[in-house]
């Protein structure tokens, strides 16, 4: 319904209050009845008057029957309707509107109960239709949007619908779409908000996230020692043909053991035979990388 039209209300104070002071500032001769006669007069041609202007909104556009049969649309701005025999039923908005709609406890294809909370975005192209070929196109686009969540909810996999929302938006407006046109509404968009699933099942699908990732990492920690693997091979191999850079190696891995101010380092008896840790050789170089590592410090 249309809110107080107060250009029209001001039009009939005016006009009534020029019959009034035209019906008092008469001489005294005149007869109290003419007075009356003219207060009256005034009070109906400023209601008929004040009736017939209707004002409309820049996003508004008014249904006008005449005699119950479709006249013409107005608006928007200032136009003029003839009293009682034209009727303004519908002020129709042409802006975008929003819609919120849900579908409660309805099953998925494999089963399983969801609430469902969505939003639609939809105009009115058409006002002639949306007005005389549904009672409340309101209500019935509220009610199309339920039923054909309900639908693609029926149709669609838990998984596919936690993961493909986008999917799901534009699967409604297509259907709200085509059930809304013939009423004279295009539907510009379906956002669905919110998902939500039983609390147990989200607790064991939670469950069962943790455990791929589990699964993930050990993956990857697996991968990963296979390379150190392979890098260690590789390494031996050029360590088998090269005794001076094995013996480097040797050297170089007890100077940075004793570097941590350890004063006791065991080493495997093998690897002094092997490497030639026990040589004189050996523990010259070694005194000697640890006298220029405490001259350093100093």
């Amino acid at each position: 319904m249309k809110s107080t039209n107060y250009f029209s209300t001001l039009v009939f104070v005016v006009i009534f209050g020029i019959g009034l002071a035209i019906a008092y500032s008469s001489t005294e001769a005149q007869a109290d009845s003419l007075k009356t006669f003219t207060g009256v007069a005034s009070f109906l041609i400023a209601l008929i008057i004040s009736s017939s202007i209707k004002v409309a909104n820049q996003w508004e556009k008014a249904v006008v029957l005449r005699l119950g049969r479709f006249q013409v649309l107005r608006g928007p701005g200032i136009f003029f309707i003839i009293p009682v025999i034209d009727t303004i039923p519908y002020w129709i908005d042409l802006r975008v509107i929003t819609s919120s709609f849900t579908a409660e406890k309805t099953l998925t294809k494999d089963t399983v109960p969801v609430d469902v909370d969505a939003v639609l975005f939809w105009k009115v192209i058409n006002p002639k239709k949306a007005a005389l070929d549904v009672a409340d196109y309101k209500s019935a686009i509220n009610w199309a949007s339920q039923t054909a969540l309900r639908d693609v909810i029926g149709k669609t996999m838990l998984s596919d619908m936690l993961e493909g929302r986008e999917k799901i938006s534009n699967q409604l407006q297509k259907i709200i779409d085509e059930r809304t046109e013939p009423w004279g509404i295009n539907v510009i968009s379906v956002e669905v908000k919110d998902v939500l699933i039983p609390q147990a099942l989200e607790d064991a699908m939670s469950m069962q996230a943790q455990a791929e990732r589990e699964r993930q990492a050990r993956v990857i920690l697996g991968d990963s020692e296979r390379q150190i693997a392979v890098k260690f091979e590789e390494a031996a191999k050029s360590y088998a043909n090269n005794p001076t850079a094995l013996h480097l190696r040797a050297m170089n891995m007890l100077y940075e053991g004793l570097k941590t101010n350890s004063t006791i380092v065991i080493v495997p008896s093998t690897a002094l035979e092997s490497m030639q840790l026990g040589g004189l050789a050996g523990i010259t170089a070694l005194t000697m990388g640890l006298n220029k590592e405490g001259q350093k410090q100093e």
